[in-house]
């Protein structure tokens, strides 16, 4: 089972709702605070971070930044840029475990890297 943590600025509910309609059964979705959420991964209490802002990178992932590093962050959409599915297929090959995308691109961003993990790992 696939344990991701929901933080970021904005709209986690939203984030959250969107992760597990995807993956059902084969993830565990915990809303968090953004520390709380980069703490969880720092300490393998989580697989994956999610979280949304308003610029895609700020409030998304700072604290993920700061607490795990940015080498392991990937910021998939930006206004205006939405996001690509080769960039997630390539932040995933390169070892990214925490994700940033802004609020109006959730209903896109989330599938994308959902299954972009779900196949990776052959779930």
């Amino acid at each position: 089972m696939l344990r991701i943590a929901v933080g970021g600025a904005i709209d986690k509910p939203k984030v959250a709702e969107v992760i597990k309609k995807i993956g059902c059964e084969r993830v565990e979705v915990k809303i968090m605070s953004d520390i709380d959420a980069a703490m969880a991964i720092k300490n393998d209490k989580a697989d994956y971070y999610f979280g949304a802002c308003a610029t895609g990178g700020g409030g998304a992932l700072a604290m993920a930044m700061a607490l795990i590093g940015a080498t392991k962050c990937a910021t998939v959409s930006m206004p205006g840029k939405p996001p690509k599915e080769q960039d997630v297929i390539k932040a995933l090959k390169d070892g990214k475990v925490a994700f940033g995308f802004t609020n109006d691109h959730i209903e896109k961003a989330v599938p994308m890297i959902m299954n972009t993990i779900l196949n990776e790992k052959g779930e």
